[in-house]
């Protein structure tokens, strides 16, 4: 199961906001697990101000 901190790892060094789009692609080019980049594939598709946003919409 994806962690909070696996979700922010793949995240590291991101520019926010960020679309939905931007995160998956972030994710995918920092080596984020095919987990990780699963469920952030899963968040609606809007802009996203701070990491917190980003983990929120993966969890609730």
């Amino acid at each position: 199961m994806v962690s909070p901190i696996d979700i922010q790892k793949a995240l590291s060094g991101i520019d926010y906001p960020a679309t939905k789009d931007d995160v998956v692609k972030h994710a995918q080019s920092q080596g984020g697990s095919e987990e990780v980049v699963d469920a952030l594939k899963g968040i609606d598709d809007q802009e996203y101000d701070t990491p917190a946003a980003v983990s929120k919409a993966v969890f609730d």
